[in-house]
C-alpha cells in the first residue's frame, strides 16, 4: 500500500522543482543570513512559502521545521512534523549548477518515516517510506556492500581528513564531494559511492530525508560517535553524520578518533 505522506512529499517536491527552476539565475536576488549562516535567495523563500502553505494545509496537525522558517518550540510537542530544506545547496543553485536538491521529510516520534530528495535539474527523485524500501525514479536502490574504508569511494569535505579526526591518520580513500548533504546521502543510498561523512554539527533539515533513504536502501547511518540519529531536537543540530553500506559502518568508526 502506498504511503500517503510519501505521496504528498513527492507531489510537493515536483512542484517545488518547477518553482525553483523558474527563476532566472542572472536576475536572482540573494543576501546573506545573519551570523554568517550562509546565503539565501528569493527562490529559497518562494519554495519555502509554497511548501509551508501546501504541506501544512494537507496535514494541519503536523509540526514544522524548515531552514527558511523561524523556529518555535511548538513543534516539540507534535507527534509528527515536516522537516524541510527548500533548497539544499543554495550556493550551487546561485552558480547555475545542477547539484542542488529539495529535501523533504516527515518525522514521527523522532524517527524519519517518509522522505524525498529531488534534484529537478538532473531529473533524479530519491524517495523512501519506513519499511517500504528506497527508490530512485521509482526503481529500487541498494547501498554498497563494500566492507572496508581503506580504498573506498567516500563523499566528504576536505576538512574531514584533518589528522585529528582519525586514530592513525586519514585513511587512504577515493575522496569525492557534492555541495548538497542530502544529495551525498542519496548517492550513498544508490550505491554510487561507498560512504559519506561530515564531522561538523549538521542541521536536521540537511540530513533527515537522506537518512531514511540510506536506511531503507540497506545502509546504516549514525552520528559521528556511532549513536543513532534522532530528530525534532530542541536545538535541531546533529553531532555529525556517518553513512555507508551496512558492511562498512563499523570499520569507519574503528578509524575515527
Amino acid at each position: 500500500m502506498p504511503d500517503r505522506d510519501l505521496e504528498l512529499l513527492i507531489s510537493a517536491a515536483k512542484a517545488s522543482g518547477e518553482i525553483a527552476s523558474g527563476f532566472a539565475i542572472e536576475q536572482l536576488r540573494s543576501w546573506h543570513k545573519p551570523d554568517d549562516a550562509g546565503p539565501v535567495t528569493e527562490a529559497d523563500l518562494a519554495v519555502n512559502t509554497y511548501l509551508e502553505e501546501t504541506l501544512r494545509a494537507a496535514r494541519p496537525d503536523y509540526g514544522w521545521l524548515s531552514e527558511e522558517t523561524e523556529d518555535t518550540a511548538e513543534r516539540l510537542s507534535a507527534e509528527k512534523l515536516f522537516v524541510i530544506d527548500p533548497i539544499d545547496g543554495t550556493r550551487s543553485f546561485m552558480e547555475g549548477s545542477y547539484t542542488w536538491a529539495h529535501s523533504l521529510s516527515v518525522v514521527t516520534h523522532g524517527e524519519v518515516t517518509a522522505a524525498v530528495v529531488y534534484l529537478p535539474m538532473k531529473n533524479r527523485l530519491y524517495s523512501a517510506a519506513k519499511g517500504l524500501g528506497a527508490h530512485l525514479n521509482n526503481a529500487p536502490i541498494r547501498s554498497s556492500n563494500a566492507a572496508k574504508l581503506e580504498g573506498a569511494s567516500v563523499l566528504l569535505a576536505r576538512p574531514a581528513l584533518d589528522p585529528r579526526h582519525w586514530k592513525s591518520g586519514p585513511p587512504s580513500i577515493e575522496r569525492n564531494f557534492r555541495p548538497s548533504l542530502a544529495y551525498r546521502l542519496a548517492l550513498v543510498a544508490e550505491g554510487r559511492f561507498d560512504a559519506m561523512l561530515t564531522l561538523r554539527r549538521s542541521w536536521e533539515w540537511d540530513i533527515a530525508a537522506g537518512a531514511l533513504i540510506i536506511s531503507e536502501a540497506g545502509g546504516t547511518v549514525s552520528d559521528k560517535t556511532g549513536a543513532p540519529l534522532r530528530f525534532n531536537n530542541a536545538e535541531p543540530l546533529l553531532s555529525g553524520v556517518v553513512a555507508s553500506g551496512a558492511e562498512m559502518h563499523a570499520d569507519i568508526h574503528a578509524h575515527l578518533a
